[in-house]
């Protein structure tokens, strides 16, 4: 019915007693046991991660919003059952395609295997030809990694897509429970959420950006974008060798430190998070690379930028005084923070707040330095708001799941690895730098353009008050205004009376040292 039609399925039932028949067909697939499998054979693509996040949206429906980026995080899983790359003698004419002109007229050769596949796109080795090559801004590489997606995929999918949305909106209108679980809004981000993992023009934004903010960072190399030949089905970067965070025999037989690179991993996924406020969203073992170019040997490769995520400055800061105040133990200045950020209502009590926080935290403090984890005990610089009736932006959470990945991945490289200490680390860095002069300077920077309003302050004020009181007092404001424009004149002439009489002292002070 999903994937056809009610109304095919009308005209093929018995017209005596369709009725009849919908709801006896309706009863069986509610009671058979394969009806996980039919589902997966109704949407072929989007069946395995409707199904996981529908059993999750059941189980916890506290949790439906943030349960959509791991029901994603999943879809690595599913890739390898589910891709079926282009045969070598179509890549070519796809390519002509994607790129609206010959692939041989900007590549000098492109291997027409793919190395990587995914749900809907498929990933080349390729040759630039030295023309493409020499316009490179950095001196040119040849080296390149074509992204090509499937166009036929990609529209199954967004039929997939549709046909999820018109079945939770009339889901939503039949039963009580779709309305209670916000259905149709989930299917909603839930297309939103696989609809940017296939927008290649983001993705290389976001590799771009994540390049410049790396760009003198002696631990990360970003590949660069070819924009000249990245199209909407198209995506062309720069290739460097690497091998998988996760290929431990080969990081050690090339000579990588992976204490070194445990700690690398951390550092930079804080940093990225905390410090840039723009970072990866699903960044795990699949996405994560090192690299063993001669140039770049040892670094982290971020090569992906499909799901990104953005904290704003007051989630950013939060977290971070948050953490450090935790590590501290100062729950009581913890409390105050989350009633000033929002989190709970504006009458919940501190103490109440804190004790919630410390029963919390506590345990974590006392365990051995080596099972001490910096990512479980910060779930509860988040979670602890709950029994309140509270709760943090879905940011902050995502940012907290990329450093409990990072940490997980930190154990793989390193199980004795002291994470505790990097990440408190780390975050106390970031915190005293926010409160230094570096800090204050960014917050001037943030605060000057509006520092520029300033001589317009009396007109505003005015503005301000006729729309406070109307009409009938306009007279009264006019008086007003007239009075605020006196006062604006007399400052006026005292400030450039002072700025005189201060360079007159200034001369005659030089004068008269001479």
């Amino acid at each position: 019915m999903l994937r056809y039609g009610a109304k095919l399925l009308w005209s093929a039932a018995p017209r005596g007693g369709r009725l009849h028949w919908f709801a006896h067909l309706a009863s069986r697939l509610h009671a058979a046991r394969s009806s996980p499998r039919m589902l997966h054979t109704a949407l072929p693509s989007l069946g395995p991660l409707a199904g996981a996040l529908a059993a999750q949206a059941l189980a916890h429906p506290e949790t439906v919003e943030r349960s959509i980026h791991d029901a994603l995080a999943r879809l690595a899983d599913f890739e390898t059952a589910l891709a079926r790359p282009l045969p070598p003698g179509e890549v070519l004419l796809a390519l002509t395609q994607a790129l609206g002109r010959e692939p041989n007229s900007a590549f000098a050769s492109i291997d027409s295997m793919a190395f990587e596949s995914g749900i809907a796109e498929q990933v080349h080795a390729a040759q630039l030809n030295r023309r493409e090559s020499a316009e490179r801004p950095d001196g040119g590489f040849e080296k390149a990694a074509i992204k090509l997606l499937r166009v036929k995929e990609v529209e199954r999918l967004g039929d997939d897509i549709a046909v999820l949305g018109w079945a939770a909106r009339w889901l939503e209108r039949l039963s009580p429970r779709a309305r209670e679980l916000r259905l149709h809004a989930l299917a909603q981000s839930f297309a939103a959420e696989m609809q940017r993992r296939f927008d290649l023009r983001a993705e290389a934004a976001n590799l771009s950006q994540t390049g410049r903010h790396f760009s003198a960072d002696a631990r990360v190399v970003v590949p660069e974008v070819v924009w000249a030949l990245s199209t909407d089905e198209v995506l062309v970067i720069e290739r460097i060798e690497s091998v998988a965070v996760t290929d431990l025999q080969t990081l050690r037989s090339r000579g990588v430190d992976l204490e070194a690179l445990a700690e690398r991993i951390v550092q930079v996924v804080v940093e990225q998070a905390f410090a840039h406020g723009f970072f990866h969203a699903a960044l795990d073992a699949q996405r994560l690379r090192v690299s063993v170019e001669p140039a770049t040997f040892g670094r982290l490769v971020f090569g992906e930028g499909k799901v990104m995520a953005t904290l704003t400055e007051p989630e950013r800061e939060f977290f971070i005084h948050g953490a450090s105040a935790m590590f501290e133990q100062d729950y009581g200045r913890l409390a105050a923070m989350h009633r000033e950020a929002g989190h709970v209502a504006r009458d919940t009590r501190d103490e109440l707040l804190s004790a919630e926080l410390r029963t919390r935290a506590e345990p974590h403090f006392a365990a051995r330095g080596a099972d001490r984890s910096p990512a479980a005990m910060l779930t509860h610089l988040l979670a602890a708001v709950e029994p309140f009736d509270g709760g943090v932006s879905p940011a902050l959470e995502l940012a907290h799941q990329a450093l409990a990945r990072a940490e997980s991945l930190a154990r793989t490289l390193a199980p004795e690895f002291d994470i505790w200490r990097v990440v408190k680390g780390t975050l106390k860095g970031l915190a005293r730098e926010d409160i230094g002069h570096r800090g204050w300077i960014k917050r001037l920077a943030r605060e000057l353009p509006h520092l520029s309003a300033m001589p317009r302050l009396p007109n505003l004020v005015v503005h301000r008050l006729q729309r406070l009181f109307g009409d009938q007092q306009r007279h009264d404001t006019a008086i007003l205004f007239a009075q605020l424009r006196h006062e604006q004149r007399l400052t006026r002439r005292l400030l450039w009376a002072c700025a005189m009489a201060g360079a007159l002292l200034g001369v005659g002070a030089v004068w008269f040292a001479r």
